[in-house]
């Protein structure tokens, strides 16, 4: 699993769905469940952006010790790394909210079948259920990528 694709942060407000017996699956509550999951997890993402941009704004020293300026200079570059990660899953954020406003989320794109909630709520930006996400795993490993 990609370092970008980790799982949103379990915050004190998230409480999984219970959906009723016989609930349609990705109906109105669903969906509003998703969207609110994943506004929460871009909200955090950009708080860390933030907290990024005040790290690096203050804690940029001009060290005369050529050791201590490659050290801090490793620093900020990993968090720079991190922050460019987190950048495209912001993106990928972005787009899953998009497909919850079009109503196609929760679908495999691959075959069609449901994702599945906790799927879902372990990633919600998955876009595969797990049988096409396992299939695309084997075949690129095969094809080495």
């Amino acid at each position: 699993m990609p370092v970008a694709e980790k799982k949103p942060e379990a915050s004190s407000s998230f409480t999984p769905y219970q959906p009723a017996p016989g609930e349609e699956y990705m109906n109105d509550k669903q969906l509003a469940h998703f969207r609110q999951l994943l506004l929460d997890w871009k909200q955090d993402l950009m708080e860390e952006v933030d907290r990024t941009v005040r790290h690096l704004q203050e804690d940029a020293n001009n060290y005369a010790d050529p050791a201590d300026r490659a050290t801090q200079e490793e620093g900020f570059s990993l968090e720079l790394r991190t922050r460019d990660r987190e950048r495209k899953l912001l993106k990928k954020i972005n787009e899953t909210i998009e497909k919850i406003d079009e109503d196609d989320y929760g679908f495999c794109e691959a075959c069609g079948v449901e994702i599945g909630i906790r799927r879902l709520e372990a990633r919600p930006t998955a876009t595969l259920c797990v049988d096409c996400k396992t299939l695309a795993e084997l075949k690129e490993k095969q094809l080495g990528g």
